[in-house]
């Protein structure tokens, strides 16, 4: 009769548990989900700055760590982690530029000549009257 084991004790075709890039392993296809996800919110809240700024950097680096599992073979989502980081980085890109025009406003003259204006206003129509010189300076500039 002949055993179907070795001479360790061991049986011959057992899985080992490991298999390489190319094998038939689990594909790790996480960040690239991730970064489509967080690119996608990104995008559509890219008008919040943490929307845009803090989940758009976010997608763009699960998108790249994404992308880099899938070019050796751990990942299987190479054009969807490319997608989450290209979303991210728009959305970045976005939000950064109406922060930096935000912050520009509230610095500048014109915004200060209107916050004193509506201090000293007595009235819903002063503040109207504040609102109207506001975007008339603006427009002017």
């Amino acid at each position: 009769m002949t055993s179907t084991h070795g001479h360790d004790g061991t049986g011959y075709g057992q899985p080992t548990g490991h298999a390489g890039p190319a094998g038939t392993g689990e594909r790790r296809n996480g960040f690239g989900i991730a970064a489509l996800v967080l690119g996608i919110v990104g995008a559509l809240l890219f008008w919040t700055a943490i929307g845009g700024i803090v989940l758009g950097l976010l997608a763009v680096i699960f998108g790249v760590l994404g992308f880099r599992r899938s070019r050796r073979g751990v990942a299987t989502n190479g054009t969807m982690a490319v997608i989450g980081a290209v979303l991210g980085a728009l959305a970045l890109v976005v939000s950064s530029v109406l922060l930096a025009l935000g912050v520009a406003v509230v610095n500048s003259d014109e915004f200060k000549d209107y916050q004193d204006c509506v201090e000293h206003a007595d009235s819903q129509s002063d503040r109207q009257d504040c609102a109207r010189d506001f975007d008339r300076e603006v427009d002017e500039r």
